[in-house]
Parts: structure tokens; sequence; C-alpha cells
């Protein structure tokens, strides 16, 4: 990667791996949403999880043969993948008390999370602290979510109680998950890391789903559902994840987290074509300060060490 005499260039491949990331995971909510019609909150996390891990089995099995699966790593994704399961349960679930588009914005207080813990844990991020951009950036994408949520005009009515709580509990599990993974997978193969991963969660959604869910009713599905479990676990699951260790990887947790604060404008547009949710004019000049604030985030990757 080129430096210049005043410090670190934009990492284009973090980036990249950032808006990736941001564009699968603006799918999921609508598919979860789609789901709930058909199956309950735990069967449809098993399959979609069940999916996932099947399509990166065949990679970890080639790494493990080729000797170049990581050592420790069965033992690094332990914890990552404890704190996986819970943010998987609670995210599922809240789709069945609030819509997607308000549920996902609710999410995003999860930054305030990240950002603390790793400006407290991680010393390479700390430098941010003095970054005039990162501050602005995060104060307008926090300001454009805060913004897209209190103009929507159904606000009061579009949530209850129940689905905010578990909503905030999922973004905390999230914040917790993220750091897990940027200190027990920071020389890890983000492949090979999620491929660990997805194992054990599997596993745990697995006995989740035969103890809590009625795993029985995937059996009478018709097939849309089922398209919307392959593509919504390929696409935030499969796909995501692993372009979000990646950058991660790359220049660390809290700048991917601000810029993924775009994830709800997108959420809200594709909500606006498959259930009809509108946007005001208030909400459109919000998403843009969302935006906006999101790449001045992305930007102040300059001044890291």
């Amino acid at each position: 990667m080129m430096k210049s005499p005043k410090g670190r260039k934009i990492d284009a491949g973090a980036t990249l791996a950032v808006i990736a990331a941001m564009v699968c995971w603006s799918v999921g909510p609508i598919f979860i949403k789609l789901l709930t019609a058909s199956v309950d909150s735990w069967t449809q996390n098993l399959l979609r999880y069940l999916v996932a891990c099947f399509f990166w089995l065949p990679f970890m099995i080639f790494s493990w043969r080729r000797g170049r699966l990581e050592s420790g790593i069965w033992r690094k994704a332990v914890l990552p993948a404890a704190a996986n399961i819970v943010m998987q349960c609670l995210w599922a679930a809240a789709y069945y008390y609030i819509d997607p588009a308000f549920m996902y914005l609710l999410s995003k207080s999860t930054i305030i999370w990240i950002a603390g813990f790793s400006l407290i844990f991680f010393a390479d991020e700390r430098v941010l602290v003095r970054s005039v951009r990162f501050w602005l950036g995060m104060a307008m994408s926090v300001g454009g979510v805060i913004g897209i949520m209190v103009f929507k005009k159904d606000f009061t009515a579009a949530g209850t109680l129940t689905g905010i709580v578990i909503t905030l509990l999922s973004g905390a599990a999230w914040a917790v998950y993220t750091i897990l993974v940027r200190i027990f997978f920071r020389d890890i193969d983000s492949r090979n890391g999620f491929s660990v991963m997805s194992i054990y969660t599997a596993a745990g959604l697995g006995t989740l789903a035969l103890i809590f869910g009625r795993v029985q009713d995937s059996f009478s599905m018709g097939a849309a559902p089922w398209v919307y479990v392959a593509v919504s676990a390929l696409m935030s699951i499969a796909f995501s994840h692993v372009l979000y260790y990646a950058a991660i990887r790359r220049i660390g947790a809290t700048i991917p987290s601000l810029a993924l604060l775009a994830t709800p404008f997108l959420v809200l547009a594709i909500s606006y074509v498959v259930f009809g949710e509108t946007l005001n004019a208030f909400q459109w000049v919000s998403g843009i300060i969302l935006l906006s604030g999101s790449g001045l985030a992305v930007w102040a990757q300059e001044h890291l060490g």
C-alpha cells in the first residue's frame, strides 16, 4: 500500500470490503421479515446459518488439507461464536415485533459501544481521538440515523417495547461480537475464521431451534421461502461477515462500523420497494447526512498510524 509523507492513504481494499458488506447486509432485513410469515425466529436462524456454513465448509476443508488452517483457530473462535449466537437470536426475534427499517435504525446504537470499546482496548485506534474528521463523521452519522428515525411518520406506531428492547440488546451483542473478532481473529484468514465460527454458530442455533423452535414447519415451506433463506444466508451471512472481518483486520473495528451506519438508509430504500415504506423529505435529508458522515469517517483512515 502506498504511503505519503503525511501518513497512510485510505485503504482501498478495506473500503471496498466495507461497501460490499454494507450492500449485503442491506438485503438481510428484508428477507428475514419475509420469512416471519413462514417460520419462527429460531428455525430461520438455523436454516440461514446452515446454508452459510455449508457454503464455506469446502474452503475450510481445503485449507485444512493444505495445512493453511491457522493453529488455535478452533479455540479462538469459541468466544466470537458465542457472542454471535446471542446476537443472531436477538436480531431475528426483533423482526417479529417491529418493521425492518425501524428495527435496523435502532440497531445502529451499537456504534457507541464499538467506538468506546475500540478506543479503550486498541492502541492503534486511539489516534482517531485527535481526528476532527472522525468526530465530525461520527456526529453526522449518528445525527442522520436519529433524523431518519424521528422523522418517520409512523415512528411511535412502528415499534413495541418488546421489539425495541430486543433490538437494543442485539446492538450491544453485536458490539461485543465485533470486538471479540478484532481480538481473536487479528491474524486469522477471514474465510477460515468465519468457516470455523459458522460451524459453532450453526450448532448452537440448531440446539436452540430444536428446543424452542418448530423446525418441522420448514418442511412445508414453499419455494419462495427457501429462496429467501438461500439469498439471505449467502449475502447477509456468508459474504458480509467475511468482508467485514477483512475490513476489521486491515483498519480496525471503529471505522467499518461507522461506515455501516449507511446501511439503514439502504434498508429503507429497499423496504420502500418491497413493503411500501415511504421516506419523507426530512428522512431523505437525514439519509444524505448519514451517508456523508460515513464517508467522512472512512476518510479519517489517513490519521491511523
